[in-house]
């Protein structure tokens, strides 16, 4: 089912992607957040989407896992190249509409390739993604605290420790049992390390770009479906900021996922895929 990892050029630069299952079927475009490569799309995850009849296309943004990078702390690009790289991505692959999954920060990418370009989107899903109104709750002190170091890139060990950290601190208080695999994290980490172009610029670089988008507009000016998800129990963007999404847009669904955090745990794949197919059901 897995075509295997290319480079390919989309958008005039080159990108990593992965794709899984049939091209014939609908095309599911999942966008990760900040410094996530294409690895922390749970495989089985996308061999889950895949299953129920969709095309999956994972793949690295800019300053992650082997697509282009640039210096650390001085990113060539802006969140309207990320949403255009999206669709570039569908170009190269043939795609010529696609459903939309941007989780966390790739909500935001989502939502502009969802408001400046709605005839190239099916559907969005915002997974643990934000309005980033200010009133709304902020994470919680456990998240600021592992995002406030930066470790030493050239030392790989504490890189992969550091992001184990950080992402026990995303699984939030419902990781502390059986919802967060620390040696699977790890494992993870460790290929995520060894794979990127530059490390560094992908635990920093995606922080510093500066967010020109929408270009027509916001979350209310979304013409296609929308399905919110979000964890209950979510440290980083605590479940108000989901209803916030929900709210902004007309028409839009919410699967609050019960004992969860900012993450998409196995124990709740067969969930959030059954709703996400519901959703793209064509």
């Amino acid at each position: 089912m897995t075509g295997g990892e290319r480079i390919i050029e989309a958008n005039g630069v080159p990108l990593c992607v992965e794709t899984t299952g049939d091209p014939a079927d609908p095309a599911v475009l999942l966008i990760h957040g900040a410094s996530a490569s294409l690895l922390w799309w749970d495989r089985e995850l996308c061999e889950r989407i895949a299953g129920g009849g969709r095309f999956v296309i994972r793949y690295d943004s800019r300053d992650t896992g082997r697509s282009v990078s640039y210096p650390p702390g001085r990113p060539g690009y802006r969140l309207t190249d990320l949403a255009d790289d999206a669709l570039g991505i569908l170009d190269a692959l043939g795609v010529d509409r696609a459903h939309l999954v941007g989780r966390s920060n790739g909500g935001a990418t989502a939502l502009v390739a969802g408001v400046d370009h709605p005839e190239r989107v099916a559907s969005l899903t915002f997974v643990g993604t934000t309005t980033g109104d200010p009133d709304l709750p902020p994470m919680e002190p456990e998240v600021s605290a592992a995002m406030g170091g930066q470790p030493d890139p050239a030392d790989r060990a504490a890189t992969v420790e550091h992001v184990v950290a950080l992402l026990r601190a995303f699984a939030g208080p419902s990781g502390v049992g059986d919802g967060f695999d620390a040696d699977e994290v790890r494992r993870l980490a460790e290929w995520d390390v060894e794979r990127s172009t530059d490390i560094a610029a992908a635990l920093t670089n995606h922080f510093r770009i500066e967010f020109d988008g929408p270009r027509r507009g916001g979350f209310a000016e979304l013409t296609a479906p929308v399905l919110v998800v979000h964890g209950d129990r979510d440290p980083v963007f605590p479940l108000p900021h989901g209803r916030a999404v929900q709210a902004a847009i007309p028409g839009a669904d919410l699967l609050v996922l019960a004992d969860t955090g900012h993450d998409l745990p196995r124990r709740r794949h067969a969930e959030f895929v059954a709703a996400l197919l519901r959703h793209t059901d064509p």
